[in-house]
């Protein structure tokens, strides 16, 4: 039998909007979808032909493919009607949005990602203190902290109001006829069961308090305020649902010498006026321990010197930052008799004056501006 025209089948045209075409396959599922239609086989392999179409008209590449070649371009159809209901639902359920009245269709057990199991446990928040060190380097870290779990000698009983299934199904009456709907238990929360006996402690819900210790390996390169997730590792589901997650917020102590500049370390170095003059060389800290740097004769204050290569990685990356030395000279606030002497006889030495930039045009313009 030839296949149906797939503008026709969504009462679309060639020139029709992706908008429009997702608003006309929208109308085509809700009229012809199965739980509207329950047990015709008719509506089924329409609502089946309209996912085929919506498949090849809202892809560009397919569209433009059929728009050529026609059903060919297609292969052995190439379309929704060689997929199963389960994927027609997980695949196209997106197009009615979230919130929308019917995303329950494309949930629960047609597979649209409604979570099974009961109640998903909240996650459990945490901070963790890393030196400037141990962001270099990344750090291995032994972590005491609390979480609900459930309770130890806890039986359970299959959930009254769903006989078991997690699910109830609604049947309301829309504009568009009775609508099923199904949702998870109000009060076992999906997972078709409930407390049936708990130990003393713990709460209705069967979950008591626990304490947890685990070791966290953080990767080098995490900065001040960032989070981490470990998957699971939060509080138990109530009636055994999944766990939540541990949330890892990492806290970055401020070092006492050297300053974070995102990837790039900052040092400031102070210097004698007699090391600037004459060079020497000088140990410096850094996140890998202390390091000689050398001080040219003449180095002048505000001189950045760069280590190429000791700052701090980037985080899932081979780039590592640098460390900036700023050169900043200490000048005595309190001198001797004979150091007094020796600076003053120094002050009229030609060498002792500050000599401008030769390239420094501006300078010499307005010495010459000064002196006319």
């Amino acid at each position: 039998m030839a296949k149906r025209d797939y503008y026709e089948i969504l009462g679309v045209t060639r020139n029709s909007s992706a908008d429009e075409i997702k608003k006309a396959y929208r109308q085509m599922a809700i009229k012809f979808h199965p739980d509207k239609n329950p047990g015709n086989k008719e509506a089924e392999d329409k609502f089946k032909e309209a996912a085929e179409a919506y498949e090849v008209l809202s892809d560009p590449e397919k569209k433009a493919k059929y728009d050529r070649f026609g059903h060919q371009a297609m292969g052995n159809g190439g379309g929704s009607t060689n997929m199963n209901m389960d994927d027609i639902f997980s695949q196209f359920g997106d197009v009615f949005g979230d919130g929308s009245p019917f995303e329950s269709f494309f949930g629960g057990s047609r597979g649209g990602g409604r979570r099974q199991g009961g109640a998903r446990g909240n996650d459990v928040r945490i901070k963790v203190k890393m030196t400037l060190q141990e962001v270099a380097s990344g750090a291995e870290k032994k972590i005491k902290y609390k979480r609900m779990k459930l309770a130890d000698g806890l039986t359970f009983k299959t959930c009254p109001t769903c006989n078991g299934a997690g699910q109830v199904r609604r049947v309301t009456q829309t504009f568009l006829g009775q609508m099923a709907t199904t949702s998870a238990c109000p009060l076992c929360h999906g997972s078709g069961k409930i407390v049936d006996k708990r130990p003393a402690g713990a709460g209705p819900d069967g979950l008591i308090p626990n304490e947890d210790v685990i070791t966290i390996n953080i990767p080098s390169g995490v900065a001040d305020g960032m989070q981490l997730s470990m998957s699971g590792k939060g509080n138990a589901g109530p009636g055994g649902g999944p766990n939540g997650d541990l949330i890892i917020l990492i806290e970055e102590a401020a070092d006492a010498v050297l300053k974070r500049d995102g990837s790039n370390i900052v040092f400031d170095l102070h210097i004698t006026f007699a090391d600037a003059a004459l060079g020497t060389s000088i140990e410096v800290p850094t996140v890998d321990g202390k390091v000689k740097v050398k001080i040219d004769a003449g180095t002048q204050a505000g001189k950045i010197l760069r280590l190429r290569g000791k700052g701090v990685p980037e985080l899932n990356s081979n780039y590592r930052g640098d460390q900036l030395i700023h050169i900043n000279i200490w000048t005595p606030q309190k001198l001797t008799p004979d150091e007094k002497l020796i600076m003053e006889k120094l002050r009229d030495s030609e060498n002792f004056q500050p000599h401008p930039n030769k390239n420094d045009k501006g300078f010499f313009e307005r010495m010459r501006e000064y002196f006319n």
